[in-house]
């Protein structure tokens, strides 16, 4: 029976590797994003194992409504993938903007935990699966963190939450936590600086987003009795930031 999963935030990094390796492998896709035309790209690309769902996360109206209005052969959602999710601004908390912090909030938490409620009933029906994508910055603040690292805090304690309140249900829930990775996350961060982008991952050799596509593939087709509650990654150049000490005087 081919299995199908839903992909938030598929039009580029980890959701558009993904999209491709699931696809690639029998399942059929739903893949979500703001941008049609990258989504339309991967509809060209996968064809008929792929469909494409136009909204933004923050907007639950246009959640539901693709939701209802998904084609037969992909209603039957068996693995959700929460990965739409951003960072925005690297300053720190006095010199931030609110909008960004609402921002952040909205899309990586209000709009995670909006969808995935919307596909409990469907996926204890048919005893699928949850993986949210948190961060490393959801253990190990850093300055200019703040709310980011807060909402992948959240997104880890509620896939936690989630597991246990799921128990009983034959359905898995899993947080991954990758470190460093070259997607667009940097460009976006820092409102399209590219040579600030690239000054961060050069010399890294930081992870990639068919890394985190394949941890996500092993992780989704593993024996349905086995649960990894969280699985923390980071490219081996990457370890923990030294405490911070500021000196008087």
């Amino acid at each position: 029976m081919t299995k199908t999963v839903l992909i938030t935030g598929a039009t580029a990094g980890f959701g558009a590797a993904s999209a491709r390796l699931f696809a690639q492998n029998g399942w059929n896709v739903i893949g979500t994003g703001r941008r049609a035309d990258r989504l339309q790209g991967l509809k060209d690309e996968l064809g008929d194992a792929f469909h494409p769902a136009v909204f933004d996360i923050t907007d639950e109206e246009a959640i539901l409504a693709a939701l209802e209005t998904l084609p037969e052969t992909f209603k039957g959602i068996d693995l959700l993938i929460n990965n739409a999710g951003l960072a925005l601004g690297t300053a720190p908390a006095p010199g931030t903007k609110l909008s960004e912090w609402k921002t952040m909030i909205a899309t990586n938490v209000t709009g995670l935990v909006t969808i995935t409620h919307h596909l409990l009933p469907t996926l204890i029906e048919r005893k699928g699966a949850v993986i949210n994508i948190a961060s490393v910055a959801a253990t190990y603040p850093y300055t200019g963190g703040n709310v980011y690292g807060g909402t992948k805090a959240f997104v880890r304690q509620f896939s936690l939450g989630l597991r246990s309140d799921l128990s009983g249900t034959g359905v898995r829930v899993t947080s991954i936590e990758p470190g460093m990775c070259e997607t667009e996350f940097t460009l976006v961060r820092t409102g399209g600086n590219k040579e600030a982008s690239d000054g961060l991952y050069r010399g890294v050799n930081p992870l990639t987003p068919a890394d985190i596509a394949g941890t996500l593939y092993w992780v989704a087709t593993l024996p349905a009795h086995m649960n990894v509650n969280a699985l923390e990654l980071m490219p081996v150049n990457q370890s923990f930031a030294g405490f911070q000490v500021f000196r008087e005087g």
